[in-house]
């Protein structure tokens, strides 16, 4: 029998998680910068809005501790329920086993907080308990020091769950640019989250295919005069 982990991500075959995306959480963060966690996290939610992906949220005592999911991944996903719970593992929670049961998908991918808690506990038991695959994004999550996250990381690897970064992901999506009717998009979100490969992206527009270069006045955005 073929692994079906040998598959490649693909829109069909996908569903997302994101565990615990609060400041408080946040907070606690050592692993990773916390203004690039929050960039990946966002990126990679809207490259799941492109594609369609089913999408849960999920939070772990919103008032009590943890404070509110963080504004720009609601922005994203207006419309989605927040589904709250008291366990530091989301997959004890009935409203999130529903959740992922109803979106039809095997393969999840994850994005949370801590990754050697709330995110190791959850990929565990959702392998163990009903065979999920578990697809771990490791730089859209974050732990309270380096060791916490990747011994985690490791101890996850080591389990059966697949490591994987949020631009991977974006590209497994995508994969053939000639699918065009997800070209602009993702290209404006690389130039948006992707650093300096966006920066190259840009550079590509405007220097290798002569795209035309634009200055921003106020709210508005306006050619750069052809004699600067």
């Amino acid at each position: 029998m073929t692994d079906p982990k040998l598959e490649v991500l693909t829109p069909a075959n996908s569903q997302l998680i994101f565990i615990d995306h609060q400041p408080q959480m946040a907070f606690g963060v050592q692993s990773i910068d916390r203004q690039t966690l929050k960039n990946n996290t966002v990126g990679l939610a809207k490259a799941a809005k492109i594609f369609n992906i089913p999408t849960t949220i999920t939070t772990v005592e919103t008032l009590t501790f943890s404070g509110h999911t963080y504004p720009e991944l609601l922005e994203v996903f207006p419309e989605a329920p927040l589904l709250e719970r008291t366990s530091m593992n989301s997959w004890d929670d009935q409203k999130v086993r529903d959740a992922l049961k109803r979106n039809g998908r095997r393969k999840i991918v994850v994005s949370g907080l801590w990754t050697e808690v709330c995110n190791c506990t959850f990929a565990l038991s959702a392998m163990h308990d009903e065979g999920y695959e578990i697809y771990m994004v490791a730089d859209a999550s974050g732990g309270t020091s380096v060791d916490a996250h990747d011994y985690a990381m490791q101890r996850m690897i080591q389990a059966g769950v697949v490591p994987v970064t949020w631009q991977q992901v974006l590209l497994e999506w995508q994969r053939d640019w000639a699918h065009r009717e997800t070209y602009d998009a993702v290209m404006a979100l690389v130039k948006e989250h992707s650093g300096a490969y966006g920066m190259g992206v840009d550079y590509a527009y405007t220097m290798v295919h002569k795209a035309e270069e634009r200055v921003r006045h106020g709210d508005r955005l306006d050619p750069v005069p052809a004699n600067k």
